[in-house]
């Protein structure tokens, strides 16, 4: 097992978990989930020791990432996507449904970017890499980082809550006009505010309702939970559902419509959407803005 990139930590102001200081500094390891794996997997060492997602990084440790050759990604992924938005330090794609984020599976968007983006012209530059994760059947916006300083800034955003992002989906049953779900999910405290946009009556599912989703927390499965849990499943869910109201072969109406937020190095206020798909429009007439 030969050595894949090594780096110097300067001094830091004051000392930071290696999980924290390690997101983005290695190209192979862009973001903060493949870095735990990478740790759990004691590919990481500090000094010459195996390191931790505990170990502290105070300045001038040397930092190295060991990858075993049968570890490494032996080509890409050749699959079209739509860009939304492109500069040299981040972008954002539109993901469709039935495909995997990142993972270890070799058919992911995460595996298809270098060939779909322009490769960045600044000094840190890495292999683009999703900074979050979309359901494998929810489809909508995925924001991408290319540089390394970049994915530890948008990865930080996304921690502070400084990324406002809009979902629509197509909800089942009698619903209040809005309200707040606030509920634990796995251990950790989670809340998403709706609001009813459109019914209609449904000869099936008795109404259907278009419904505006703004998640505060990115818990797993959030969405789908907090509507389920308030006995409006959406449509199409085979997970989180009510017995004899599951729709089956047209997916999951969910869709990540629209992420708003300060470039971390521009500054400039970016506001990005990704039209809802065809079939929403099928039972509302309604253009989001």
């Amino acid at each position: 097992m030969n050595p894949n990139e090594t780096h110097i930590a300067p001094n830091l102001d004051k000392p930071q978990r290696l999980q924290e200081y390690g997101v983005g500094i290695f190209e192979a390891v862009a973001t903060k989930s493949a870095l735990k794996k990478t740790l759990k997997k004691k590919y990481i060492s500090v000094d010459g020791t195996i390191a931790t997602t505990a170990t502290l990084i105070t300045g001038g440790e040397h930092i190295t990432l060991y990858i075993p050759e049968e570890a490494k990604p032996k080509k890409q992924f050749n699959f079209p996507l739509n860009v939304l938005f492109e500069d040299d330090y981040l972008a954002a794609i539109h993901k469709p449904a039935g495909i995997e984020v990142s993972g270890n599976k070799f058919k992911t968007i995460a595996n298809a970017l270098s060939q779909n983006l322009k490769a960045s012209t600044l000094p840190d530059a890495t292999t683009p890499q999703p900074v979050h994760r979309l359901d494998y059947a929810t489809t909508g916006i995925v924001l991408i980082g290319k540089t390394s300083n970049c994915i530890r800034a948008l990865n930080k955003m996304f921690e502070d809550k400084l990324i406002s992002k809009t979902y629509y989906a197509v909800a089942i049953g009698d619903m209040a006009p809005s309200g707040t779900i606030s509920s634990e999910i796995d251990g950790k405290a989670s809340r998403s505010d709706f609001e009813v946009i459109q019914s209609v009556p449904s000869e099936r599912f008795a109404k259907l309702n278009l419904v505006k989703l703004h998640p505060k927390t990115g818990r797993r499965h959030q969405l789908r939970k907090h509507l389920y849990s308030l006995g409006n499943p959406i449509l199409g869910d085979k997970e989180y559902n009510l017995e004899g109201l599951i729709l089956k072969g047209r997916g999951l109406y969910l869709h990540a419509h629209s992420l708003e937020f300060e470039h971390p190095f521009t500054q400039q206020n970016i506001y990005i959407k990704d039209e809802i798909p065809e079939k929403f429009g099928k039972l509302f007439n309604y253009e989001p803005k």
